[in-house]
């Protein structure tokens, strides 16, 4: 039951983030699109510390019980949105976006941020249901907003501005669910969670996005216009695959926690089964894959689609060993990720690829040595073992 919501939530936030760029490719103009594709990941990058930030609050709270890490949370989220509106300027030059973006771009990333502290005591808790109904309703505050825009044909600013809007009506009312899950209150925490477990759970999930989105952040940069809209069609296939099996990262990260190894197996089989499926599926329909991501002007890049699939799928594996490194408490868990990110920037620099092609070998590439070295590093200390206080393990509900 538990895996079948979240495995339900995740596809509507899937459905949800591939809807966007979607509808984009039929309402935007290829330099929109790529504008679009590039502000969306912005978010998903700035956004990180919150990604980092729920893992560290899902494995505190999967091994002590609750903590209090609302200061940490408010912080977090002011750094992130500081960051973005900061770098304003280069930006704006760097990746030719409207003067206005990036503080649209901070306030998706603030509620992003805000939010994930709920999501990571539910997740900690192993309350899934209710972690099922936050990931849907993240998803269409952080999505919802933007798909109305451009519906509505509110072009790129407009669409950002829905978005923008709705993303700040989130944090509350996942503050409410996660309140109406039962937790103990800050003030009876067990103990308190740090700012380096924090930034450990950041570093960890900075790198693999940073990994997973380089290519695109390069097509932007090396790549023609158009060539570059057609690039980001490509990587919807790529996230799809990525994202498509995390259900199974999501429901063993408590368990990886307290130093469950059958849950590590059963994550990474579940995962690569679904990779090899989406891999085979893009083979067998690549046009239709283009065609359903970006209309029919993009299904002639069909026979490229299985290459897209396959970068997405070996890092969703990627993603599962990570979190396994995390949960185990082990240092510098995403070394491996840093290396790959860092060779695939120093290859493009290098080739110049001006070819969908081109930047697309080179980014499976990079997806095959870099899932290789984390496999290669799964060896790990043992975790930290659970109180004996029956009290402080959390109970799945």
């Amino acid at each position: 039951m538990a895996g079948a919501a979240v495995t339900l939530a995740g596809v509507l936030v899937n459905g949800l983030a591939y809807l966007v760029p979607v509808l984009a490719a039929r309402r935007l103009d290829p330099a929109g699109l790529s504008a679009l594709a590039a502000a969306l990941g912005l978010v998903a990058i700035a956004s990180v510390p919150g990604l980092g930030l729920q893992l560290a609050v899902a494995v505190h709270h999967a091994r002590h019980g609750s903590s209090d890490s609302r200061r940490l949370t408010r912080v977090t989220a002011i750094m992130c949105a500081g960051m973005l509106i900061a770098a304003t300027p280069l930006l704006v030059a760097t990746l030719d976006l409207p003067v206005e973006v990036p503080t649209l771009l901070a306030v998706s990333t603030a509620a992003v941020v805000l939010s994930s502290r709920s999501l990571g005591e539910l997740q900690g808790s192993q309350r899934f249901l209710r972690l099922a109904a936050g990931m849907a309703l993240l998803a269409a505050g952080r999505y919802g907003g933007v798909a109305a825009g451009l519906l509505f044909d509110a072009g790129l600013t407009g669409s950002l501005v829905a978005g923008a809007l709705t993303a700040a009506l989130t944090p509350p009312a996942l503050a409410r669910l996660a309140r109406a899950a039962g937790h103990p209150s800050p003030a009876r925490a067990v103990s308190r969670l740090t700012t380096a477990q924090v930034i450990s759970g950041c570093g960890a999930t900075l790198a693999m996005l940073v990994v997973s989105y380089a290519d695109l952040f390069l097509a932007r940069q090396l790549l023609p216009p158009s060539t570059s809209g057609a690039y980001a069609v490509g990587t919807v296939l790529s996230k799809g695959a990525l994202w498509a099996p995390q259900v199974a990262a999501v429901l063993a990260l408590p368990r990886l926690a307290r130093g469950d190894r059958r849950s590590r197996t059963v994550a990474l089989a579940v995962t690569g089964g679904c990779g090899l499926l989406l891999v085979v599926a893009s083979s067998l329909a690549g046009g239709l894959a283009f065609r359903l991501a970006g209309g029919t002007d993009y299904a002639r890049l069909g026979r490229y689609a299985p290459l897209f699939a396959a970068v997405g799928a070996l890092y969703a594996v990627a993603f599962v060993l990570l979190n396994d490194r995390v949960a185990a408490g082990v240092r510098w868990a995403a070394a491996p990720l840093w290396v790959g990110a860092a060779g695939l920037v120093t290859v493009a620099a290098i080739v110049r690829p001006r070819t969908v092609p081109d930047l697309l070998l080179a980014a499976l590439g990079t997806a095959t040595v870099t899932t290789l070295g984390m496999a290669l590093a799964t060896r790990r200390p043992r975790p930290v073992p659970l109180s004996e206080n029956p009290a402080q393990a959390p109970q799945p509900g």
